[in-house]
């Protein structure tokens, strides 16, 4: 008799226990209308629409066909983080990459980074090693670098908060030293707390 009714009691017990442990955590589309935003900080929704945007005007600029052995070859360069957050550029950076190799119009060397830090190190050795071993350069300096800032303003007026992202670009010829191609995306969001939706 005892175990008939500690059972179901036992039963009623794990399930309160894992009721208070369930949340409401789903998939929503990445960059979607049900993606969270928030005002003081960039949401990936941020970062999608200014690769979007700067991908598309540099592609329509026609400055990645200027050269003479077609695709480009692109290096980055240092994007400036001026915002009050620790960010990571490849958020922006590898969407634009991914865009233009997918466009056919240019390539990135990850052979080559800042300060001889590249983004893959096992390549830049194979690379140098081939090099070394037939005493000629194979490797095709960049046609372009691209460098940039990532600029935050925020003001606040009574309950309302806003922030605006500036992403700011710029494509430069590294044999003159020229930029060839600038954009610039601003994000502007307001509200009084976080909320859903673009």
């Amino acid at each position: 008799m005892k175990n008939k009714i500690v059972l179901p009691v036992l039963t009623a017990a794990v399930s309160l226990v894992g009721a208070g442990c369930a949340t409401n955590a789903h998939y929503v589309q990445t960059g979607g209308n049900q993606s969270v935003v928030t005002i003081g900080q960039i949401n990936i929704q941020d970062y999608m629409q200014a690769a979007d945007a700067m991908t598309g005007e540099l592609l329509a600029s026609g400055a990645l066909g200027r050269v003479a052995n077609p695709p480009a070859v692109l290096a980055v360069s240092r994007i400036v983080n001026n915002t009050g957050q620790q960010i990571d550029i490849d958020l922006l950076t590898k969407k634009i990459r991914v865009a233009l190799l997918q466009s056919g119009k240019a390539v990135t060397t990850t052979t080559m980074g800042l300060g001889g830090t590249a983004e893959d190190p096992m390549a830049q050795g194979l690379q140098q090693e081939n090099d070394f071993k037939s005493d000629v350069k194979s490797t095709r300096t960049p046609d372009f670098t691209l460098s940039g800032k990532i600029i935050q303003l925020a003001v606040k007026a009574g309950n309302t908060s806003q922030s605006t992202y500036s992403f700011q670009l710029s494509l430069t010829d590294p044999k003159s030293g020229l930029a060839v191609w600038e954009g610039e995306k601003e994000i502007t969001k307001q509200g009084t707390r976080s909320s859903v939706g673009f």
